[in-house]
């Protein structure tokens, strides 16, 4: 058994007074750093090779790697198999769940068998229609919605129990995320929607992609007024976009995904458009950065997941850390030395 925060085989790190886990990325946070998680797109195969490959470009930047689960309602290798494999390797995995395919007997004991692999921390999704991926025939579950399913994951780690009201031996040691959109419609709605989730078990956030600071400023503002800052970590979405074409794609088909006229009017006059966009993103982080209550950056980059160590290091959001990673000696917070 290898837990995500081990530097060598042996026994998993005590969790700290006021930590879930013992996982490196809530050390991160509750210690006031400045995290930086992202996502690994799960491979069509059966390779293990495959996902250390895609894990590489990440290494020394990013403070926890999210396995997605079915995104998009399309068909990839498993979220707890990636996960599996990337504590293997002394990564910090983020376990996504969709309700979208499983019932809560088979989320249960996914929970608990990713918590014995070293998983330490779990998003916990609605998830996708399935008619909007590569198997529209596919039957949908939902027994779960992201509410009820943070209710289950908090019973089963603080409880000790199932929901059925069984005991369990050894609880899952797991840190709850869920996620949010700071500017879907309606606006007034949605600080009020993270409200519920913290209240469910929601321990940190995740957000839909931001290109609108202003609208996130207000969010954050009404997230402060409800007196959530202290409760919950919010990590805000940013990603690079490719091209005018994409961002406008992307405003048209991803539901409550905002992107300003004047946004996609600079990527129009950029004579390189993918370099544009990771200039967007980096100014991006290094607002967002700046906004009370925001304790880290989720940068979505598919297919453009080697820009993360650009983007990461041209914003400067690290401060001179550097996020352990396999091969280091220790999983210690060390510093870069200038080039």
């Amino acid at each position: 058994m290898r837990f995500e925060d081990e530097p060598v085989p042996g026994y998993p790190l005590p969790i700290l007074p006021g930590h879930s886990s013992p996982g490196r990325f809530e050390r991160v946070l509750r210690a006031g750093g400045f995290a930086v998680t992202t996502e690994l797109a799960p491979p069509d195969s059966a390779d293990p090779e495959e996902v250390f490959k895609r894990a590489r470009v990440f290494d020394g930047y990013v403070d926890a790697i999210n396995a997605t689960d079915g995104s998009g309602a399309n068909c990839h290798m498993s979220s707890v198999a990636v996960c599996a494999l990337l504590t293997r390797m002394g990564y910090a995995p983020i376990m996504q769940i969709s309700c979208r395919d499983k019932n809560r007997i088979a989320i249960q004991g996914d929970i608990l068998g990713g918590a014995a692999m070293g998983v330490c921390n779990v998003l916990c999704l609605t998830g996708d229609g399935v008619q909007a991926g590569d198997h529209p025939q596919a039957k949908p579950v939902f027994d779960l919605d992201c509410m009820s399913l943070l209710d289950v994951a908090r019973t089963l780690r603080d409880e000790h129990r199932f929901q059925s009201g069984r005991k369990i031996s050894s609880s899952p040691r797991v840190f709850l995320g869920a996620a949010e959109n700071p500017c879907g419609l309606p606006l007034e709605w949605r600080a009020q929607r993270l409200a519920k989730k913290v209240a469910a078990g929601a321990q940190f956030i995740q957000t839909q992609y931001v290109y609108d600071v202003a609208r996130l400023r207000a969010f954050m503002d009404q997230v402060e007024s409800l007196g959530l800052l202290e409760r919950v970590f919010v990590l805000v979405g940013v990603g690079p976009l490719r091209s005018a074409k994409t961002a406008e794609w992307m405003r048209a088909n991803v539901p409550g995904l905002h992107i300003p006229d004047a946004l996609i009017e600079r990527l129009r006059g950029a004579k390189d458009g993918a370099r544009e966009g990771r200039d967007i993103c980096v100014e991006l982080i290094q607002e967002i950065r700046e906004i009370r209550g925001v304790a880290g950056v989720h940068i979505m980059a598919y297919r453009q997941e080697e820009s993360v160590a650009e983007i990461v290091e041209r914003s400067g959001v690290l401060a001179g850390r550097t996020p352990w990673y396999p091969g280091r000696d220790t999983p210690t917070t060390t510093h870069r030395t200038a080039s």
